[in-house]
């Protein structure tokens, strides 16, 4: 018989934007991948990346069933076998050195997995160790500590209300290549396009003229590390201009006049001298701001992971604030999502510095510790070293600061396991790889992008195929490996019901739900009725309803962090150079380039350089270079590029997949390397512990000629 065509419609679940898709099948095979044009958020838009999912999918080098290693090879094991294994290293590991000596570390795809997210707690309750790392402060700590430090919840982070703005500041953001990143903005580009049909504008500020800068009403260059001084320069303006309009947060604020008080040393023209934009501009941006009816401005990357992330986030929501576009349409508002609301008393509001790091007593936030620390913490002795590791979805041998001491952090652990799809360059280090069911192959909900949405929409992502005979879902396998380790303890063990069976819960309970009485009357059942999504409307005002006291201003930590700024101005060497990173729309961090519809065609992996700081060094356009920063050095090819400002250069990140043990059939034929064998784990914002990705000094020379 001839297998039925099907189609299903869901999300894609590869980055931020979460685009509706609708993916034919015959059988168990895919047919074709298209934008759904019905899905009221995405409205037909898709990216290269969601076409990938088919790569993902028949992946040959994918993992379906556990394996553990045996010298260097890699055995097949059963699941009981294997969540045997595991339980009596980890409580070995714990019985001879303590609860801590077992570390955690999640990657992001984790958050792309709603079963991981609502049963990860599962398996590290049961371990029970402090010692956890995650993605999260290698990209958006910033965002989500002032959140928590200024509004009272981590999640409580506003996006700019993109639809009806009329002026947006993308400071150190690349949204046509990232389609969005803290604010999930599917369709981005008509989207921004828009603001300028509706007579508005959107300027970028990036060391490099990027993708969105390219058709941006103005682009302006800004050495790495220097948006602080900006932002404070934008934030005296409109006080020494008598600009500040609170708007609706005007009874909802503290701490305005020692804010006013703290920037007035931050001139435009202190600004201009350490950032390279001249201070008539910075006033006209400020302005810009302060008087356009609906303006947002937005940081991303280029201002999370550098030395001052958190105080760059910091500033953004003063600016905001001060200027009137907090809680209006057009400004930044706090989207209003079915699953996971956050209201005054909310869950997980996140909390700082209680604890801090064993050996550089860095602060630890909402249960993590910087994952700058996490080598230190493998490799120094001592009460509360980390002699175990568990990894969830994730590449930190890639991802991670200075990934030759985490390579060899790694190896000289007494046992790893890993729940993951590939042997990649972390997983390779494991004892035991266990490979959960592919993302087609089980329901999904956006729990966290939905909270980060430009528009409040819902969507439920049922199967695309039955899960093969034998394997396991990831939350199924953090239930299996805590009940073992929980027989191992002598614990009392319960698990969490399905993951659906909690979305349901959630919903009824959220703001639109059938337990309180909404008139939508929202269930898991109701939602499954509306392939193509459910529409909630454009962000509405909410912030004053979602605090729980008024929004802290004049936070003590990023005052006093203005003096470490001002002590930073004018320490770059002569001819140094400052290294960032770079997005490409298809490419995701390290875990998209084993797939050959996102790897083909140009190359994206060498490193950038302005043509004038290559004549300065006798390096040549397409010529080998040696780039060499504190703790390392990598060889790569060099591109010629007027797009990049002159004394920076630019390298992406995730590359280099050639290493021993990988099997990644199409990653390893690439050629690029891993630019965080450059990148500092000393280098990092104090505050917050956050990794500074960006803004590293390196020097960069013509390769030596290679031994034939």
């Amino acid at each position: 018989m001839t297998d039925v065509r099907k189609t299903h419609y869901r999300s894609c679940h590869l980055c931020e934007a979460i685009c509706g898709i609708a993916i034919e099948t015959e059988g168990d095979r895919i047919v074709s991948i298209k934008g759904d044009k019905q899905d009221p958020f995405s409205r037909g838009h898709i990216c290269p990346k969601a076409t990938a999912l088919q790569d993902l999918h028949t992946d040959p080098d994918r993992l379906t069933k556990p394996i553990k290693r045996v010298g260097d090879d890699w055995h097949e094991i059963s699941w009981d076998e294997a969540f045997e294994l595991v339980a009596d290293k980890i409580t070995a590991i714990q019985e001879a050195h303590g609860e801590n000596s077992i570390g955690f570390f999640a990657g992001n795809p984790s958050v792309h997995n709603y079963g991981t997210l609502t049963h990860g707690g599962e398996l590290r309750r049961t371990v029970g160790t402090e010692n956890h790392f995650s993605a999260t402060s290698l990209d958006q700590l910033p965002h989500m500590l002032v959140g928590h430090l200024m509004y009272g919840h981590q999640y409580l982070v506003p996006v700019a209300d993109i639809d009806h703005t009329n002026f947006l500041l993308i400071i150190g953001g690349n949204p046509l290549a990232s389609n969005g990143s803290m604010m999930t903005v599917p369709d981005v580009k008509n989207r921004l396009k828009d603001i300028q049909n509706r007579g508005g504008k959107f300027v970028v500020i990036d060391p490099r003229r990027t993708e969105t800068a390219m058709i941006a009403d103005e682009h302006h260059f800004i050495r790495p590390g220097s948006d602080a001084f900006l932002l404070l320069a934008m934030i005296r303006t409109v006080f020494e201009d008598g600009l500040v309009d609170l708007g609706p947060m005007a009874d909802h604020v503290a701490g305005l006049e020692e804010v006013r008080e703290a920037v007035r040393p931050f001139t435009p023209e202190l600004a201009a001298g350490q950032t390279g934009i001249d201070a008539d501009v910075i006033r006209g941006l400020a302005r810009t701001m302060a008087e356009t009816d609906g303006a947002a401005a937005y940081g991303r990357m280029g201002v999370s992971t550098q030395a001052f992330g958190t105080l760059c986030q910091w500033a953004i929501q003063v600016l905001n604030i001060i200027t009137g576009n907090m809680d209006v349409p057009g400004g930044i508002m706090v989207p209003t999502p079915a699953f996971g609301n956050v209201t005054p008393g909310a869950r997980g509001a996140g909390y700082f510095a209680t604890k801090h790091s064993r050996v550089s007593g860095l602060p630890i936030f909402s249960g993590e510790y910087p994952a700058v620390a996490m080598a230190e913490e493998i490799m120094t002795p001592g009460e509360g070293q980390i002699k175990g590791l568990v990894t969830i979805a994730a590449n930190p041998a890639l991802s991670a600061p200075n990934a030759q001491d985490l390579n060899e952090a790694f190896e000289g652990l007494d046992f790893m396991v890993s729940i993951d799809i590939y042997l990649n360059e972390t997983t390779r280090h494991a004892d035991v790889i266990l490979p959960p069911t592919s993302a087609l192959e089980h329901d999904h909900y956006d729990i966290s992008f939905n909270r980060l949405a430009v528009r409040n929409i819902t969507r439920y992502n049922a199967p695309v195929f039955d899960p093969p005979e034998g394997t396991k879902h990831d939350w199924e396998i953090m239930i299996g490996l805590a009940s073992a380790i929980a027989r191992r303890k002598g614990q009392d063990y319960k698990p969490l019901p399905a993951p659906h069976i909690l979305l349901d819960q959630g919903l009824q309970y959220g703001p639109y739900g059938k337990a309180v009485g909404a008139e939508m009357g929202l269930t898991l059942e109701k939602l499954m009725e509306h392939p193509h999504g459910l529409d909630l409307g454009p962000l509405q005002p909410s912030m004053p309803e979602r605090l729980s006291g008024p929004a802290k201003l004049d936070l003590e930590l990023m005052l006093d962090d203005l003096k470490r700024l001002m002590d930073s101005r004018h320490r770059v060497a002569e001819g140094e150079l400052l290294l960032i990173g770079r997005r490409h729309v298809r490419s995701n961090n390290s875990w998209m380039h084993n797939s050959t519809r996102l790897t083909k065609g140009p190359a994206r992996w060498q490193l950038m350089m302005h043509p004038d700081d290559m004549a300065a060094r006798g390096i040549e356009n397409e010529a080998r270079v040696r780039i060499a920063s504190r703790v390392g050095a990598v060889e790569t090819v060099v591109i010629a590029s007027e797009d990049m400002m002159p004394g920076v250069v630019s390298l992406p990140h995730g590359w280099g997949h050639r290493e021993k043990g990988v099997k990644l059939s199409v990653a390893s034929e690439q050629a690029g390397v891993n630019c965080n064998i450059l990148t500092d784990d000393k280098f990092f914002d104090t505050v917050s512990g956050n990794a500074a990705l960006n803004g590293v000094p390196v020097s960069v020379e013509p390769a030596k000629p290679q031994a034939v």
